[in-house]
This record gives C-alpha cells, structure tokens and sequence, in this order.
C-alpha cells in the first residue's frame, strides 16, 4: 500500500473540488478525524500495521463523497476509494474493509468491529470537547447554506434530540467525551428552556 501518495492524492481532490460552503465538512474535519482516529486506536490497544493504515485512509476518505453528492455521500466516498486505491496497491479486501469503516459513519451509524467503532467515535469526537460550541457553529452555517435548517432554536433542538440519540462505541472516548458532551446537552436544553 503506497499510503501517503493515496493521502496525498485526496487531500489534493478535496482541496479543489469540495464546495467552499462545506463550513463543517471541509478539509479541516477529515484532518481532524484522522488525527482523532489514531489517538482512539492508540487508547482502544490497537497496535496491528495493516489495521492502523487501513483506519488512517478510511479516515483521509470517509467523506471524499462530499465531492460529488451530499446525500449518500458514503456511497460515493465508497465509489471513489474502489476506483482509486486499487492504483495505490490496495486489495480488494483492504479496500472491502476501509469502505466497511466508511459506510459505518454514516447517520445513524452502525459499525460492526473495532475499527469502524474507532472511526464512528472519530467522525464525532467534537461532541465532547472543549471545541463543541464552534465546531457545531459551523455545521448549523452549513446546513443554513442548503436550507436544511431555519435559525438557531430550531438548531438547538435538533442538536439536543442528535446528542440525547448519540453513544461513543469506544469505552475509551465514553471514558473520555461522555462527561463533556452531557454537559454540552445539558447547556443546549438550559437554552432552550430560556426562550
């Protein structure tokens, strides 16, 4: 697997091709997720080579979709990586297992291993951290960009009934992100009740 130059060539494909309103689903966030990927599977134990790779590229592509649709962007983030890491040395089973990962992010998600745990807690790690209120900012503009939203109270309550839904799969990032995410719901619906 020539992993870099397949990083390389996506990082390339979304810096030109990803719309310029994808405040939240930009570049910054699948470097985000790669780098939140690797600091869950150094907690979960993961030590193994071929799985720590195959994880970091599923992260690189997990939402290498966006480039052409944004509904059922995983099915194109699949489409994609079938077409292109096969030229990077990927078999077809590595390939088969990176878009297993991808298609577990997918929302309501629904991973079947350890390594599609990893990346879904990945995909959502900002839910409890310290960055929450900024990074959700700036989902709300992208959603209000597609008029898939209205304003900032119906935003909230979309927030509140997405994070009373949500569960880190990992007990490392339920040990880490649980008790700041019930924080984050719970100053979500102190808002609400004020209005």
């Amino acid at each position: 697997m020539q992993i870099e130059k397949a990083e390389r060539y996506v990082l390339g494909q979304l810096e030109s091709r990803l719309d310029r309103t994808l405040f939240y689903h930009g570049i910054h966030h699948t470097l985000d997720v790669v780098q939140a990927s690797a600091e869950i599977a150094a907690l979960e134990g993961i030590t193994d080579g071929e799985s720590l790779a195959l994880l970091r590229t599923a992260a690189f592509y997990h939402d290498s979709g966006f480039m052409a649709t944004y509904q059922g962007h995983e099915e194109a983030g699949c489409t994609l990586a079938r077409a292109v890491l096969p030229g990077f040395g990927y078999s077809t089973a590595q390939i088969d297992t990176i878009c297993g990962m991808i298609m577990a992010t997918r929302i309501p998600q629904s991973p079947k291993n350890a390594l599609e745990r990893i990346i879904c807690d990945a995909d959502l790690d900002y839910l409890g951290r310290d960055d929450f209120e900024s990074i959700a900012a700036t989902l709300f503009e992208e959603l209000k960009a597609r008029d898939m939203i209205d304003d900032i109270p119906a935003w909230d309550a979309v927030q509140v009934k997405f994070l009373e839904a949500h569960c880190y799969w990992t007990s490392s990032q339920q040990t880490r992100r649980d008790t700041a995410k019930q924080r984050h719901l719970l100053q979500l619906k102190n808002t609400a009740r004020a209005l």
